[in-house]
């Protein structure tokens, strides 16, 4: 399937060519613009019929697009441990309601939760669905190869650190694309049950990037190297950035 994101131009049978204003890859919902009209219109993608401006038809629920960036992440990942740069890692986890995940890539050292945080290399699945970008200058529906050079150019710097070796993450990594793509994805969650302890190494849940996947039945992904005996150790959050603007945040 095409990509599907505000500034994609369709047809629609009544209305003729329009312009994509507003999308939600997790409903199905599109707001668009046709001709000169001032207001958009709201339609489905699963029943009113919208075609690429091609005429090539938009099968939402038969072709269903990735509705969450982590699969698409993780090939990226890949591709760059394979080119050497082996420091560079994906943390994926859960928002609170569970509906969305979010993710993070990080480089350098491999401390997962004193992690270095930099702009445009973090993001939300919730983000996604209302425009499918990693937020590095990528365009929607890139491939690995485009997401690369994009990411390349948009922070060589941040990039130049990710060079370096790390064996036994890189080869933790590779198993698990080989078991999880292109469907499906990990996260990385530290969940107290019932407000107890944290449970020593619980299994690793396994997410469907799209709708319509079956449940994840292949084996069991193990916990990432790095992660052993953070769960007898008090997790302090990354300290916030210092803020020089003198504006209070929000």
């Amino acid at each position: 399937m095409k990509a599907l994101a505000p500034g994609t131009v369709i047809f629609h049978r009544h209305r003729g060519y329009g312009v994509i204003t507003a999308v939600n890859l997790l409903t199905g919902w599109i707001a668009a613009r046709f001709g000169s009209e001032s207001r958009t219109l709201d339609l489905n993608l699963s029943t009113d019929e919208v075609q690429y401006a091609d005429g090539e038809a938009i099968l939402f629920r038969r072709a269903p697009p990735d509705r969450m960036p982590h699969a698409r992440l993780m090939a990226l990942v890949r591709a760059l441990h394979e080119a050497g740069y082996q420091k560079l890692y994906l943390y994926s986890w859960p928002k609170p309601s569970g509906l969305h995940w979010r993710w993070h890539l990080f480089t350098g050292t491999r401390d997962w939760m004193q992690r270095s945080w930099r702009e445009g290399w973090y993001g939300s699945g919730a983000d996604y669905n209302v425009n499918p970008v990693m937020g590095w200058g990528d365009n929607p529906g890139a491939t690995t190869q485009e997401l690369i050079h994009a990411l390349a150019k948009f922070d060589p710097q941040g990039l130049a650190q990710a060079l370096g070796r790390d064996d036994d993450h890189t080869a933790w990594f590779a198993q698990v694309c080989d078991a999880l793509l292109p469907g499906y994805m990990y996260s990385l969650d530290m969940q107290r049950p019932n407000g107890g302890p944290l449970v020593e190494m619980p299994p690793v849940p396994v997410i469907p990037v799209r709708a319509g996947l079956p449940p994840y039945s292949g084996p069991d992904i193990g916990w990432p190297p790095g992660w052993a005996g953070l769960w007898t150790k008090v997790h302090a959050m990354p300290a916030r950035r210092i803020n020089l603007t003198g504006i209070p945040e929000a």
